[in-house]
């Protein structure tokens, strides 16, 4: 859905339009949107007053969208419907006077969108050491939330030590990990036990697929995760191995194509493709993207 709304947003506005950080943790992706236009930045102070903004899928925190504002920004929000989930749940935690714990990663665009709306509310807890660190009395009144992208056997960790520590913690009536990322995390367990050496498609910085590259060494196959056919190096393969590929949420199908094509074409590999989930799921455009499409 961010991938086809700053398609659409470009096509509708015209370059350049700007993007608050990634519009997703890919670099194939990052890169071609570059070329058509696109500016990614860091800051709003870098983008020119009433200019078109795109929000990427990681989400914002409010103290963001007050800049936009006073920015005068044409802001389109293509925050992943998932993270917006996470961010309503952090508010009703908060107006209701929970102390909230937020299992994620520090410095991850995601966490630092959802902490921005409760910022006095939440503690940032990366590992079950953390847990033990918490300075809070066992019967407070305590809730957690979770990254979307996260290990799930490692969240479920950090989970069971924290009800371990208090007795009233209450959790989101629906859990926060994307479907897509248990999906793939699932699939790589089962999957890996069939393989020899594991490849993931996805970026260094893409959270979601560092956890699939852990999940496969979990098994004790090689397991490398690369951008491309130019990461691959051939040291790695024997040429009489079975690989398991797998991809990262963001990862295009085309990355995932030209990888396969070239194993096939290299080694004269066989392809079998094993289905663990059937995904259906799709989001809406942001209403703004809708409008112009009707």
């Amino acid at each position: 859905m961010a991938i086809e709304s700053l398609d659409l947003t470009l096509r509708e506005f015209g370059p350049p339009v700007y993007v608050y950080h990634e519009i997703v943790h890919n670099k194939y992706v990052v890169e071609s949107f570059k070329s058509k236009g696109a500016i990614f930045v860091d800051q709003l102070e870098e983008v020119p007053e009433k200019s078109v903004l795109l929000f990427s899928a990681h989400g914002v925190s409010p103290e963001v969208r007050k800049i936009a504002r006073e920015r005068q920004l044409n802001a389109i929000d293509a925050t992943c419907p998932l993270v917006t989930k996470v961010h309503l749940e952090a508010l009703k935690y908060a107006r209701e006077g929970y102390t909230i714990f937020l299992i994620g990663h520090e410095g991850h665009d995601e966490v630092i969108g959802t902490m921005g709306e409760a910022p006095e509310a939440m503690i940032l807890v990366e590992t079950e050491e953390n847990v033990v660190q918490l300075d809070l009395p066992s019967d407070a009144k305590v809730a957690y939330l979770t990254q979307t992208t996260l290990s799930v056997d490692d969240a479920n960790r950090i989970i069971k030590k924290l009800r371990e520590r208090f007795v009233n913690l209450v959790n989101p009536p629906k859990e926060d990990i994307c479907y897509a990322t248990q999906n793939r995390q699932e699939a790589v367990k089962i999957l890996s036990q069939q393989a020899d050496l594991c490849l993931v498609l996805g970026s260094q910085n893409s959270s979601n697929s560092q956890r699939l590259c852990e999940l496969a060494g979990d098994s004790e196959i090689p397991a490398y995760l690369i951008d491309g056919v130019s990461d691959i190096d051939s040291s790695w393969l024997k040429g009489d191995e079975t690989i398991l590929m797998t991809a990262g949420a963001s990862a295009p199908e085309v990355v995932v194509n030209e990888c396969i094509e070239w194993l096939v074409e290299k080694y004269d590999a066989t392809v079998e493709p094993a289905i663990i989930r059937e995904e259906n799921v799709s989001f809406p455009l942001p209403r703004v993207l809708r409008q112009l499409v009707k």
